[in-house]
């Protein structure tokens, strides 16, 4: 990737351009197979799913850019307990159908693995398919990593697939999440680097607004 490539935080009218490109990476993973098994409405679905965690990030985390938005990263502040999206269930049911049950087991699956100490959760790091294997989800990474030993915090990432990319940037293996009748996922997390003492947690979010 180009070193001199911007990286920029969303903002709210990227919202769908995120959550399609987020979706168009996850359509062919064993994950979206098991949530989805008909690629007819898969990728729609996804799309449609995604779209309320994109919406919920834009209020209690953060998303981040390339600025040719071929790439993304969507986390979660969770130095605190953050409320579900609003309305999550009527608006999973309308967004996933049929296949709601097996959006809600991994939800469920994906809560009881998440640590209770204050942590930033990257939920998705996703690269548009044609841009794959060009250095984009490294420097994804590497803004992350950054952003993240600035305010002294501890990152965690629940369903990865690129284990080999996420170690070189820190990341070690949790126990693993395996999914009943579906994949395995490989939850990684990595320490902050900072020697910053814990008061950075309670100024996290005023150090992400600046």
């Amino acid at each position: 990737m180009d070193t001199a490539t911007r990286i920029r935080a969303a903002r709210w009218a990227d919202k769908d351009h995120v959550a399609a490109l987020i979706a168009d990476a996850l359509h062919p993973s064993p994950l979206a197979t098991w949530l989805i098994p008909d690629p007819g409405p898969r990728r729609r679905i996804l799309t449609d799913v995604l779209g309320i965690w994109i919406e919920h990030a834009m209020f209690y985390g953060d998303i981040h850019l390339t600025d040719d938005a071929t790439a993304a990263t969507v986390g979660f502040h969770r130095y605190r307990s953050i409320p579900p999206p609003a309305n999550y269930q009527m608006r999973l049911a309308d967004a996933a159908g049929p296949h709601t049950d097996r959006f809600d087991i991994l939800d469920r699956l994906v809560a009881k693995a998440r640590p209770t100490e204050p942590h930033y959760e990257l939920a998705f790091l996703a690269v548009r398919p044609s841009d794959q294997g060009t250095g984009h989800g490294s420097a994804m990474l590497a803004h992350h990593r950054s952003r993240l030993d600035h305010v002294n915090l501890p990152s965690r990432t629940s369903t990865t697939s690129a284990r080999g990319l996420y170690g070189r940037h820190g990341y070690t293996a949790r126990p693993p999440i395996v999914l009943p009748g579906g994949p395995t996922l490989h939850p990684m997390r990595r320490n902050s680097e900072s020697a910053g003492e814990q008061l950075a947690v309670i100024t996290a979010r005023e150090s992400w607004s600046a």
